[in-house]
């Protein structure tokens, strides 16, 4: 992962992403999906192109079921948008880049 995509855990969760400043794009995956290995390299252009502006970053279901669970996560990749801690948008599956810049620029407005 690229070092502009935060790992968002169980333990973390609440505070950099529910408790965040600004928008959050928050990418539910596990090592084994492979959308989730192809949606991967999208993820790393959107947080260097939305740095300073929106967080993103990803949580492993396997190593933190938590947040996947109290989301209703039950397909990867999950895209969720957070803003003020309330989702605002979810992705299920890889959806097109233009899709979820549309969003995030939306989000940041």
């Amino acid at each position: 992962m690229a070092g502009l995509v935060a790992e968002f855990t169980d333990q973390n969760f609440d505070a950099d992403v529910l408790n965040a400043s600004g928008p959050v794009l928050v990418d539910f995956w596990a090592p084994w999906c492979g959308p989730c290995r192809m949606i991967a390299p999208m993820i790393d252009q959107l947080a260097s192109e939305y740095q300073g502006s929106i967080k993103i970053g990803k949580v492993n279901i396997d190593d933190n079921p938590g947040a996947a669970n109290q989301y209703g996560v039950s397909a990867i990749p999950t895209l969720l948008l957070f803003k003020n801690g309330d989702v605002v948008d979810r992705f299920v599956g890889v959806p097109p880049k233009p899709k979820l810049q549309a969003a995030l620029d939306a989000a940041k407005g």
